[in-house]
């Protein structure tokens, strides 16, 4: 794990599980206050958002911040709802920042959520590291991304 990473999640610990997700998920996407094309040619903003998105479309940086916590809680909501077993708040954040990233149809159909929900958290968190491609193209930020997001998950 990136050690300005871990200083930043050594504050967001005593948060929960969001605190915890705004700052793996904040810090592996950036903040970009401009609209931009990401790496398969999505309009993005922010901090990795999409709905809505055009081009010349510019943010603030605390309604970028907004935009973060709302999305994350939409995604920490979808964690909630699919997984049957109990978890960590570490390993519900590193899940959130994965749903944030793949979003919460790929998550739903995924062998990590069936393995997590068979009581298999080790496999579950191991199949992390395989979700590195967008756009078909093998990503060394998502490689980056998914091992914190795996060491994160595999805490307990």
């Amino acid at each position: 794990m990136p050690p300005n990473l871990k200083t930043k999640l050594a504050v967001a610990f005593g948060g929960g599980a969001l605190a915890i997700a705004v700052a793996v998920t904040g810090h592996f996407e950036g903040q970009r206050t401009k609209a931009y094309l990401d790496p398969v040619g999505i309009p993005t903003i922010c901090y990795g958002s999409t709905a809505g998105v055009r081009i010349g479309q510019t943010r603030t940086p605390a309604e970028c911040d907004r935009l973060l916590k709302g999305e994350l809680g939409a995604a920490l909501a979808t964690v909630n709802r699919s997984v049957r077993v109990p978890m960590p708040d570490t390993r519900r954040a590193a899940l959130a920042s994965f749903v944030y990233n793949v979003g919460p149809g790929s998550f739903e159909r995924s062998t990590l959520l069936r393995k997590l929900n068979a009581g298999d958290a080790v496999g579950a968190c191991n199949e992390l590291p395989r979700w590195v491609y967008a756009g078909g193209q093998d990503l060394p930020g998502l490689k980056t991304r998914r091992a914190a997001e795996r060491e994160l998950c595999l805490m307990s």
